[in-house]
C-alpha cells in the first residue's frame, strides 16, 4: 500500500463533495496542496491563476454556474488577504465558496523562547 500524502487526502475530500475544479497559485505554504492535486489530477482539476484575487473570484463564479462547492487556495499572509474580494462575491450572493489557506510554523527553532539542550 502507498502512503498518501495530505494534498492528495484533501483531494478526496473535495471528490466527495462533488468540486470538479480547484482555483490557486503554488506558493511556498501551500506546495503540498498543489501537490495533491497533481497527483490526482484526474479526479479534480486544478487550475493555475496569475493571482488569488482571480482564483477566489473564478471559485465564486463556478459555484454560481454549477450550483457545486467553488474552491480557491492561497498562501500564508499576503496570498490569504487577496482573497477577500471572491470570498465578499460569494458571500453577498449566497454562493458556497471554499477558501484554503496555506500556513506555516511560527516561529524557527533558534527562537528565544524556545527550551535549549544544556
Amino acid at each position: 500500500m502507498t502512503k498518501m500524502i495530505a494534498g492528495q487526502a484533501l483531494v478526496k475530500v473535495l471528490e466527495d463533495w462533488d468540486v470538479d475544479h480547484v482555483y490557486g497559485i503554488p506558493g511556498g505554504s501551500i506546495n503540498h496542496t498543489v501537490e495533491g492535486l497533481y497527483l490526482e489530477r484526474d479526479k479534480v482539476k486544478y487550475i493555475q491563476v496569475r493571482h488569488e484575487e482571480v482564483g477566489a473570484i473564478a471559485a465564486s463564479a463556478d459555484a454560481k454556474f454549477t450550483g457545486k462547492i467553488g474552491v480557491a487556495f492561497g498562501s500564508a499572509g499576503p496570498g490569504a488577504t487577496h482573497l477577500f474580494n471572491g470570498l465578499y462575491d460569494a458571500k453577498m450572493d449566497h454562493v458556497p465558496v471554499l477558501a484554503l489557506i496555506g500556513s506555516s510554523w511560527p516561529i524557527s527553532d533558534e527562537h528565544e523562547l524556545l527550551p535549549r539542550d544544556g
